[in-house]
């Protein structure tokens, strides 16, 4: 590591201690009453969100297979359902301690190292798989802001989710058709010289840029964020918190832009006063929406790293079961 990333990385997490402190301030935070809340979670609850990470991360894991799928070439090999899992829950983790714009395509582009064209597969396809979760949470942001402006309930803000992810989705063929021209007219201008044009320009051409595929990953987008509102809606009723499930709803697209900006490690601190400040806006209490989105972020954590850990152990098995098939049939033969 440089020095300058060592200074910049120890910047971020300073920046993230710095933040974290202004919310226990500003919220008024009993950290006792927090970890009073923290040893009081069920075994079965956190267990009921553990079970919602795996989905979240399997969900990922599944657009990520979908476009490796079109990237990969013919002698390259795919990566297993196992396999994939594992690395993207090892992503997941990462994203706990790096700045979130690097965790996931790290992580994948040395998890693919050895399946073949790993910066391809690995930070190109997670860029591209990324972009959806972006882009259904910048429309469900509008339907956020429509609400809080308008100072509606649930119902409002139901409606409006609704109207803007079928949006979303009807925006991702245009937006694909227009991705491709682009790409298209630039490889054959004087920028095709570019080494990073024509890195563009040869994606397009793997095919991975048709609407089919982009529908199927909008909707796993929309699919995600659903179990991410299920998710924080856990954590809510496992500390007790007197948050309601769509206020969290409507809080999160805002939150999610704010942890997707973040320089600090995992979003640390910019997600928590980001949450903390959108629920106010629809509400809750400054100092229910602090605790609960410091909550939030140790039993998420927690969940995460159990799930990482299942992920790589079952990974483990099936490269395990793999080679005795292999030695057993090398014996018979």
């Amino acid at each position: 590591m440089s020095l300058r990333r060592g200074f910049l990385l120890a910047v971020s997490f300073a920046l993230s201690g710095i933040l974290i402190v202004a919310l226990i301030k500003i919220g008024r935070i009993n950290l006792y009453a927090t970890f009073e809340h923290l040893r009081d979670v069920s075994a079965v609850a956190f267990a009921g969100l553990v079970a919602l990470t795996a989905l979240h991360i399997y969900l990922s894991s599944l657009k990520w297979r979908k476009i490796d799928a079109f990237l990969r070439r013919s002698s390259d090999s795919a990566p297993s359902a196992a396999a994939s899992f594992a690395i993207t829950s090892v992503g997941v983790v990462c994203g706990q301690v790096l700045p979130v714009q690097i965790s996931m395509s790290a992580a994948r582009t040395v998890g693919t190292y050895f399946y073949g064209s790993p910066l391809k597969r690995g930070t190109a396809g997670t860029l591209y798989e990324q972009s959806f979760d972006v882009f259904i949470v910048g429309f469900l942001a509008i339907a956020s802001g429509v609400t809080w402006f308008s100072k509606g309930g649930a119902a409002v803000y139901m409606i409006a989710a609704t109207i803007m992810t079928i949006f979303a989705v009807l925006a991702v063929g245009p937006s694909i058709r227009f991705a491709r021209s682009v790409l298209s007219a630039t490889a054959n201008s004087k920028w095709a010289r570019n080494r990073v044009i024509r890195r563009f320009a040869d994606l397009e051409q793997s095919g991975f840029l048709n609407a089919g595929l982009a529908r199927q990953l909008m909707m796993l987008s929309a699919a995600r964020f659903v179990v991410q509102i299920l998710m924080v809606g856990q954590v809510a009723e496992a500390v007790g918190a007197h948050v309601s499930i769509w206020q969290l709803a409507a809080a999160t697209p805002l939150a999610a832009l704010a942890y997707a900006l973040a320089i600090t490690p995992g979003g640390l601190g910019v997600t928590e006063l980001g949450y903390a400040f959108a629920l106010h806006l629809f509400g809750t209490p400054v100092a229910v929406a602090a605790q609960w989105a410091l909550e939030n972020r140790i039993l998420v954590l927690a969940s995460c790293f159990v799930v990482a850990g299942i992920g790589v152990a079952a990974l483990g098995l099936e490269r395990a079961l793999v080679f005795k098939f292999a030695r057993d049939g090398g014996k018979r033969s």
